[in-house]
C-alpha cells in the first residue's frame, strides 16, 4: 500500500523525532554517570633574592606668579638636574619622565554680605616627575644627594626590584609544586585512597612587597648621605592541582 505524501511525511517526522528522543536520552545517560574521583589541592611557594636594581621616583616642583613663570623656573632646575643624572651613571634609556603638570593656585576670599566671592588665581605650580631606573644600588644615596642640590624638591618613593627574576620565580614554582604534592598525599593518606596522576595545574604569582621609604625632599644644600637599605625580594607562587584518584 502507497502512503499519500502528506502520511509519508508525517511518518518520516515520527521518525526523526524518536531518533532525537533516543540521543537525548543517551546524552543524559552520559550525563548522570559518575564523574571520575579527583582531588584539587593548593600548594604555595616562596623563594627570596636580593634587589639589583631600584626604580626612583623625583619631581621638580617650582612656582611662579603666572605659568610662564612657573615653568621657566621648572625647566632651569630640570635642565641641570638631567645632565647631572646622566653624568653620575644613570642612562639616558633609563630616564623617564613620568608625569608633568600645571596647575593654577587659588585665593579663597571670605564671603562678603553673605555672597561667596570667585577664586582668584594667585599663581602658578609646574610639576616634572621623572622616574629612574638605578642599576648600581651602591650609587643610590648619592644620586638622590645629588639630585636634592640640584633643585628635586619632591618625590623620593623607592621600589626595589630585580632586572630578571626568572630563576627566583622558577625556585618558587617548583616549591609551590612540591608543597602542593605534599599536601595531595596527606590528604590521600588519611582517607584511605591512593593518589594518581595531575590532571590539571594553573598558577598565581606574585611579589611580596616590604614597605618601601618616601621622603618629602628639601631644598637642602648641605646634607649628609642618604642611607638606604635594599633588604631582599621575596616572589610567591601559588598552584592549584588537580589529582586524579585511582580506583
Amino acid at each position: 500500500m502507497r502512503l499519500a505524501p502528506s502520511s509519508s511525511r508525517l511518518v518520516l517526522a515520527a521518525l526523526v523525532s524518536g531518533a532525537l528522543a533516543a540521543s537525548a536520552g543517551f546524552a543524559a545517560a552520559q550525563d548522570i554517570r559518575p564523574r571520575d574521583p579527583v582531588i584539587n589541592v593548593a600548594g604555595e611557594g616562596d623563594a627570596s633574592v636580593a634587589p639589583d636594581m631600584a626604580v626612583l621616583t623625583l619631581a621638580v616642583v617650582r612656582n611662579g606668579k603666572t605659568a610662564a613663570d612657573a615653568l621657566s623656573a621648572n625647566s632651569a632646575a630640570m635642565n641641570e638636574v638631567l645632565p647631572a643624572l646622566k653624568s653620575g651613571g644613570i642612562a639616558e634609556r633609563d630616564i623617564q619622565t613620568s608625569n608633568f603638570s600645571i596647575y593654577p593656585q587659588y585665593r579663597h576670599n571670605e564671603p562678603k554680605n553673605g555672597v561667596m566671592e570667585p577664586p582668584q588665581i594667585v599663581g602658578y605650580e609646574v610639576s616634572n616627575t621623572l622616574t629612574l631606573r638605578v642599576r648600581d644600588l651602591e650609587k643610590l644615596g648619592a644620586i638622590i644627594d645629588q639630585s636634592v642640590k640640584l633643585g628635586v624638591n619632591q618625590g623620593g618613593q623607592i621600589v626595589f626590584t630585580n632586572d630578571d627574576p626568572s630563576k627566583t620565580m622558577a625556585e618558587a614554582r617548583k616549591a609551590a609544586v612540591a608543597d602542593a604534592l605534599a599536601r595531595a598525599k596527606t590528604l590521600t593518606e588519611a582517607a584511605g585512597v591512593k593518589l594518581g596522576r595531575i590532571l590539571e595545574i594553573s598558577e598565581n604569582a606574585s611579589r611580596s612587597m616590604p614597605p618601601q621609604p618616601m621622603m618629602r625632599m628639601s631644598m637642602a644644600k648641605d646634607m649628609e648621605a642618604t642611607p638606604v637599605a635594599s633588604g631582599e625580594n621575596t616572589y610567591n607562587v601559588t598552584v592549584n592541582v588537580t589529582f586524579a584518584l585511582e580506583q
